[in-house]
């Protein structure tokens, strides 16, 4: 059988001649049954309309709802708010202080606008406003600095116990808790303390310990100690000392049985902690015992 019969056959379109060498052939028994059975066959009904009525409800209801933006409106509203962010940023960033931060056992000499110098002792902190420094000469002080002041407008110095004022000259102030200390050694310094203002003349000192001024003596330095690395101290109470060897060393000083408001008149090393140790335990009557970054200070009495 020539392979295009079936087709022909199904098509209606064999010749006599064709027709009858097909019903010769093997396959055609089985083609005739499978004709006779596919033409009672009948197909379900469709409605067309309906089931494209139907697929347009169901896609709309199941649709997400969305809300058209104006393309321009939304980048209008997104500049917006960068604009309102870099603004404050800008504002913010301005407005910010300088600020130096030494820790223990470090320090930091920094040289103004106006080239007047701070040396900044261990564990303190200065702010100034840089870009205004033309229209205010002011530094926040937490801890202890020594100042270099260049001649000019008025310089101020602030700390939470007092303000230290100056024209030009050279002093050191230092601000710890309960402990508010300023020493000239250049010119004239005028220190308000309580409301009270008090003027310096270069070798004087001003201290005030826990809020109650105390008696100095005059001296004839024209630095303070520490920037020599030696910390002094006159009838100073130990437990100060004991905090300043702390900053000094960036060790923990501990004590037992010892009175730390014994006042304590001397001078100890910033580089030698050995010879620093002796020196404070020697005149205080203490022993003492070095257990890595720890120190303990005791009496000679304790066991």
């Amino acid at each position: 059988m020539q392979e295009n019969y079936l087709a022909k056959w199904l098509s209606g379109e064999l010749s006599e001649q064709e027709l009858a060498e097909f019903k010769k052939s093997a396959e055609y028994a089985s083609y005739q049954k499978l004709k006779e059975v596919s033409s009672n066959l009948k197909a379900p009904e469709f409605d067309v309309d309906q089931a494209l009525t139907q697929l347009k409800e169901e896609r709309i209801g199941n649709a997400p709802k969305v809300i058209a933006l104006n393309p321009f409106k939304k980048f209008l509203r997104v500049a917006a708010v960068v604009a309102v962010l870099m603004a404050g940023s800008y504002f913010y960033v301005n407005t910010l202080d300088t600020s130096v931060t030494t820790q223990f056992a470090e320090r930091s000499e920094v040289v103004l606008p106006d080239n007047s110098e701070i040396i900044l002792n261990a564990g303190s902190q200065i702010s100034y406003d840089e870009k205004n420094w033309d229209q205010e000469r002011n530094v926040n002080l937490k801890g202890e600095a020594f100042f270099k002041v260049a001649k000019g407008k008025k310089f101020t110095v602030s700390t939470d116990q007092g303000t230290v004022a100056v024209l030009g000259t050279q002093f050191n102030v230092e601000n710890r808790e309960g402990f508010f200390e300023v020493t000239c050694f250049e010119g004239l310094v005028g220190v308000t303390f309580n409301g009270i203002e008090t003027k310096l003349p270069a070798g004087t000192s001003f201290i005030a310990l826990n809020g109650e001024i105390m008696k100095t003596s005059a001296s004839n330095i024209d630095q303070p100690s520490w920037v020599n690395n030696e910390s002094s101290f006159e009838r100073i109470p130990l437990g100060y000392v004991l905090d300043e060897l702390e900053r000094q060393y960036n060790i923990e000083v501990n004590t037992e049985n010892v009175d730390k408001n014994l006042l304590f008149t001397g001078t100890f090393s910033n580089t030698d902690l050995k010879m620093a140790l002796k020196s404070i335990s020697t005149p205080s009557r203490m022993n003492y015992k070095i257990e890595g970054d720890n120190v303990l200070f005791y009496a000679e009495k304790t066991p």
